[in-house]
């Protein structure tokens, strides 16, 4: 007997990710955090081009995006100083 696959998807956790990122104060972790964020919010963001996705979800995942690259791009200036 073969078990049905899960739908679940963690992927659809990228908000908690993004969360997490965004919101890190220790630097040694830092980068692992904003990169499994943007993973999942790739992630998520190729699943829903393929499926159903609100228009609103569709709008975080690309402000997310933004956001966190921008956050990268701040932290890697600040690190480089």
């Amino acid at each position: 007997m073969n078990p049905q696959p899960s739908t679940y998807s963690p992927h659809r956790d990228w908000k908690a990710l993004y969360r997490a990122a965004i919101l890190e104060t220790d630097k040694s972790v830092i980068e692992q955090r904003v990169s499994e964020a943007e993973e999942a919010v790739l992630a998520r963001g190729r699943e829903v081009f393929y499926s159903y996705a609100t228009i609103e979800e569709k709008a975080e995942l690309e402000d997310a995006l933004y956001a966190l690259r921008a956050f990268r791009s701040a932290w890697e200036h600040l690190e480089a100083a």
